[in-house]
């Protein structure tokens, strides 16, 4: 059974930095893309963020330069970590595993059930 848990959500003034990770089981995630999406209240997910099995790694256009994601495969692990947060940062933040290299949301299949960050101003 494939399970993927985040971890390192919290409250952050603005300025400051979190780092989220996303623990993977179930798979050989040395294969898997994982991304990272984000949900804040009453707005639809939206991607924030991948990396591929070949460390290729996309960003949306409002993360560039503050967000950076790393994996271990060693650890079955991905980070993601933000810097820079600011109160429109504020949202569940999910991960999510697919197969193959440039995935849109629909592709993923697998997620986790999401961790909370709160951006203070």
């Amino acid at each position: 059974q494939v399970q993927l848990v985040e971890s390192g959500g919290g409250l952050v003034q603005a300025g400051g930095s979190l780092r989220l990770s996303c623990t993977a089981s179930g798979l050989t995630f040395r294969l898997y893309t994982i991304g990272w999406f984000r949900q804040a209240p009453g707005k639809e997910r939206e991607f924030v963020i991948f990396i591929s099995a070949i460390n290729g790694i996309t960003y949306a256009e409002p993360v560039k330069g503050r967000f950076t994601i790393s994996r271990d495969n060693a650890k079955n692990t991905v980070y993601l970590q933000m810097n820079s947060l600011n109160p429109e940062d504020t949202a569940v933040y999910y991960c999510a595993a697919t197969l193959g290299p440039k995935p849109l949301q629909d592709d993923y299949n697998y997620w986790g059930q999401g961790t909370q960050v709160t951006v203070s101003s």
